[in-house]
C-alpha cells in the first residue's frame, strides 16, 4: 500500500463571489520510504498541493488518502492531530523562536503531542536527534549564536522530534549559500537511506530536484505528463 493516494484533487478558492480553480484533478501516488521532489513555478499550484498533502488545507473535491485513512474531509482539529503524529515540515524561513533554545525549539512540538513523556525524556530525544544532525555541542544555543545552515539543521531535527512518517521541505535551502545547502540535502537523502522517511522536496530549483528519487512537475493545475525519475540522485552514486 502506497504512504500516500491522491484521487481527482480538485482546490477552488472563493474571492467574493469569483471562484479561482487552483488545482484541475490531481491524481498520484507516493510509496512508503519514496524521495520525491514537486517542482512548479508560482501560480502553478504547488504550494496548494502541499498544503493539502500536508493536511494544512482540505480539497474542494477528491479523495487524499494517507497511510490507509482518507483524511481530505477531516475537520481542523483532527487534521492537527493526524499532522502533529504522522507529518514534518522544514520551512525556507526557519520558524524557530528567537529567544529559546536549540534543544527547546525541538522539544516543543512534543508538548503538543499525546505522548506522555517526562520532561526528561523529551530532553533526551532532542538531544539525540540534535546530535544525528551534528549540532551535539550546540544544545544550548539560542537562533542568534547560529549561522544559517545551523539553524535549519535544528528546524531539521524539531520536524523529527515525534517521528513522522513522512517530510515536507519546502524550498529548505532557498535562505542557505550552496555549500550549506548541499549538506543539507545530503543529510535529507541519509534521513531517507537510513529512516526510511518519506520525503516531500516542494522546490522550483532543478538542482535541489535531483536529490530525490522521482521529480514530479505541477503546471496550471495539473501535473505534467511523464514523471521524471532520478536514476542517479545526486548522492547517491551520482555526480555532485
Amino acid at each position: 500500500m502506497d504512504l500516500i493516494e491522491l484521487k481527482e484533487i480538485r482546490k477552488t478558492y472563493s474571492l467574493g463571489e469569483v471562484d479561482v480553480p487552483v488545482l484541475l484533478g490531481i491524481s498520484l501516488s507516493i510509496g512508503r520510504g519514496e524521495s520525491v521532489s514537486l517542482m512548479g513555478v508560482s501560480g502553478s499550484g504547488k504550494s496548494t498541493l502541499m498544503n493539502i498533502l500536508g493536511c494544512l488545507d482540505r480539497p474542494t473535491s477528491g479523495e487524499y488518502w494517507l497511510d490507509g485513512r482518507e483524511v481530505s474531509r477531516l475537520n481542523a482539529k483532527e487534521q492537527a492531530r493526524l499532522r502533529n503524529r504522522m507529518i514534518g515540515f522544514v520551512f525556507q524561513s526557519f520558524n524557530l523562536l528567537s529567544r529559546t533554545t536549540a534543544l527547546e525549539n525541538v522539544v516543543m512540538p512534543l508538548t503538543y503531542s499525546r505522548e506522555n513523556l517526562s520532561e526528561r525524556q523529551m530532553n533526551e530525544r532532542a538531544s539525540e536527534l540534535l546530535a544525528r544532525v551534528g549540532l551535539g555541542d550546540r544544545l544550548h544555543h539560542q537562533p542568534s549564536q547560529l549561522s544559517g545552515g545551523q539553524q535549519q539543521r535544528v528546524a531539521v531535527a524539531r520536524s523529527l522530534i515525534n517521528r513522522p512518517k513522512v517530510l515536507f521541505a519546502d524550498e529548505p535551502t532557498g535562505n542557505l549559500d550552496s555549500r550549506t545547502s548541499k549538506e543539507l540535502l545530503e543529510m535529507f537523502q541519509e534521513l531517507n537511506r537510513t529512516e526510511g522517511l518519506t520525503l516531500i522536496l516542494v522546490t522550483h530549483d532543478p538542482d535541489v530536484a535531483r536529490h530525490a528519487q522521482r521529480t514530479i512537475r505541477i503546471k496550471d493545475g495539473l501535473l505534467e505528463p511523464g514523471e521524471e525519475r532520478n536514476q542517479r540522485p545526486v548522492g547517491f552514486g551520482g555526480a555532485s
